[in-house]
């Protein structure tokens, strides 16, 4: 796929889409583009992907819950807000398609971005640090669970 040995934003994507077919993923892709592309030049290298899946797949606890909450942080400011919250929801929600059973309903990416403040915005100042992140993910057997899951959609 990648003669060159580096995949641009739209090959991943296109790539990525294959595994996803009954919806669209091209958002997802761009989200789980930039957070591969570490040294952010626009391209992955094999590096890059290898890297990041090696903490994926290898690395402690605290070092894959850096690497989501930088998925999560879309802007890289070191917070993640209900508005990019709410962009990796819908995002995750479309790539999954209107196949499921049964369908989730329109408001589902936003009661699951308030579920998610609930639990993580520990301060209540309406943004999430990786400290209080890394804290209620550590503590919260629900959600280390579904880091199993998330390793499964990449």
């Amino acid at each position: 796929e990648c003669p060159s040995g580096l995949v641009d934003e739209e090959t991943f994507k296109l790539i990525y889409s294959q595994f996803f077919p009954q919806g669209d993923a091209s958002t997802y892709a761009h989200f789980l583009f930039d957070a591969f592309d570490a040294d952010r030049n626009g391209a992955l290298c094999f590096q890059d992907f290898v890297v990041g899946l090696s903490v994926l797949l290898r690395g402690t606890v605290q070092q894959k819950l850096k690497w989501a909450f930088n998925l999560y942080d879309i802007n890289k400011d070191g917070y993640i807000t209900k508005e990019e919250m709410l962009e990796i929801m819908k995002s995750i929600y479309d790539m999954m398609g209107r196949c499921t059973n049964p369908p989730p309903r329109d408001t589902a990416p936003a009661e699951h971005v308030e579920l998610f403040f609930q639990k993580m915005d520990r301060n209540g100042d309406g943004v999430v640090t990786f400290e209080e992140f890394l804290e209620t993910c550590q503590k919260d057997e629900d959600i280390m669970s579904s880091m199993q899951i998330f390793e499964n959609v990449i």
